[in-house]
């Protein structure tokens, strides 16, 4: 048994490590082509995240999306995309890897963007028919945007 290999995992194909491989940065670098609106997003997301997140983002079995703005500062502070996370293209990035969670990766790029809209529409963050693409998402300024320290040096 010496020397012989555990027999894990499988090769992957050029083709899988495309959908995986690549970046996103706050700036919108690496961000793909495509583009939606919250109209749109509220149908993937009714087909995809509903189940869930619940009916409005708040009240599903995992993690709450909407709400707690304002929160971070008290003792129960509710993390959610609206209240701490500091940028929109973050989020895209997440969803296009990681949802739905029965089938990550499996959203074109065109739903990602339109549920990224949706789910910042419910929290407020931008207009119903605001249409989330390549060069607009970074636009978007995130309620928590200017909390997070990027540099921390200790004293």
């Amino acid at each position: 048994m010496a020397g012989e290999k555990p027999g894990l995992g499988k090769a992957i194909s050029m083709e899988e490590l495309a959908k995986v491989d690549y970046t996103v940065l706050p700036n919108g670098y690496g961000l793909p082509e495509g583009s939606g609106n919250a109209e749109n997003g509220a149908v993937v997301y009714a087909q995809n995240c509903l189940a869930c997140h619940g009916e409005d983002g708040t009240d599903g079995l995992n993690d709450r999306l909407v709400g707690g703005l304002g929160s971070l500062t008290t003792d129960k502070p509710v993390k959610t995309v609206g209240s701490y996370w500091p940028y929109a293209t973050t989020l895209f990035d997440y969803v296009r890897r990681a949802m739905p969670y029965q089938a990550p990766g499996s959203l074109t790029n065109n739903q990602v963007y339109a549920v990224t809209a949706y789910i910042l529409f419910l929290n407020g963050i931008v207009e119903e028919d605001a249409q989330l693409n390549a060069q607009t998402l970074p636009n978007v300024k995130m309620p928590n945007r200017d909390n997070v320290v990027w540099d921390y040096q200790p004293e």
